[in-house]
């Protein structure tokens, strides 16, 4: 397993996807469709969904996908948000700040986790909701996990205190900054940062804070930092995950990202990486993309169960005990 890069993920088949008005107010990637109807939206949002199993299937990414038919779960798409995972079986579950999104949380998906992976421990943080204290996963925040810092654009959706909580918990140094878009605050960190192990992508003319420590700090680990105009970020450039398929690593994106990469750009990420391009245009409606959609495994496998035995399959006990003499 790369310790940045997952090779196993969760899905969720949204069944009743829409853009939600409860986030519109700070999300200003989010956009409205108005010339589908709420079916051909939803109808679109899971083929999209659909599209991304599949491809991430195709490089050899296992990938653990579960049905959403609720109708109060518009963002349900976006799994990271509400739980991470974390190497030597560590699970975090994080308060949310609109109320329709916690109903998110699940607890098949944790069951799946424990059942297939070696979980030593979930850490909740979703009590801390009714204080008004909010982190919002790997949305709220991007991890290095080769530096162990996590990037952190300053907004309501990242309270210092449960960040705090979390890095020190967890092992992270905070790294927190402040970023806009056309003037508006960014409301997640992982819209304008992708952390591969070999590059970094990053708006960094979006940062009005720490920018030139962040590009350093970045860069410690070897990694190439490439630099995503506002123009990218808005196209989704810098929602993009490294993955690790059976033939080595991947970025997931979305094809409108892909189209936004320069030549140069692109050269530098498929030194390290194979560029996995995935259509999601509906689901972009939202106000996130491929990575949003994500949420990787960085935990270890549990011991496949021994196949059972010809006899055994057939009904037939593997061993018997010896049959009673006669008389």
């Amino acid at each position: 397993m790369s310790v940045q890069a997952p090779s196993a993920v969760v899905l969720i088949r949204p069944h009743h996807f829409s853009p939600n008005p409860d986030t519109a107010a700070d999300n200003a990637f989010q956009t409205v469709d108005a010339s589908r109807t709420i079916a051909q939206i939803e109808d679109a949002a899971l083929a999209d969904a659909d599209r991304l199993a599949a491809a991430l299937e195709s490089v050899g990414i296992t990938v653990h996908v579960f049905d959403d038919e609720e109708e109060t779960r518009p963002d349900s798409v976006f799994p990271n948000n509400w739980f991470s995972t974390h190497a030597g079986g560590r699970v975090a579950v994080y308060p949310m700040y609109s109320p329709t999104r916690r109903l998110e949380r699940r607890t098949d998906v944790l069951e799946l986790l424990k059942a297939r992976y070696r979980v030593q421990e979930i850490v909740d943080y979703s009590g801390l909701e009714p204080d008004g204290l909010f982190l919002e996963g790997t949305g709220a925040m991007v991890l290095d996990n080769l530096n162990r810092t996590a990037y952190v654009v300053r907004s309501h959706r990242a309270d210092p205190i449960v960040l705090e909580r979390f890095c020190t918990a967890f092992g992270y140094e905070p790294m927190v900054f402040d970023a806009q878009l056309r003037g508006v605050p960014i409301y997640h960190t992982n819209v304008m940062m992708c952390i591969g192990t070999e590059f970094a992508l990053v708006g960094l003319d979006a940062m009005t804070s720490r920018r030139d420590e962040v590009a350093e700090r970045l860069a410690e680990q070897g990694r190439e930092v490439i630099a995503l105009t506002d123009g990218q970020l808005e196209d989704f450039a810098g929602n993009a995950i490294e993955l690790h398929g059976s033939q080595g690593r991947v970025l997931a994106m979305s094809t409108r990202a892909d189209r936004s990469l320069t030549p140069a750009q692109r050269e530098v990420i498929e030194r390290s990486a194979r560029i996995l391009p995935i259509d999601v245009p509906t689901i972009e409606l939202a106000g996130g993309s491929v990575r949003c959609m994500i949420a990787g495994i960085h935990l270890d496998r549990r011991p496949e169960p021994a196949a059972p035995t010809a006899t055994a399959a057939a009904g037939t006990p593997a061993a018997t005990t010896p049959a009673a003499p006669t008389t």
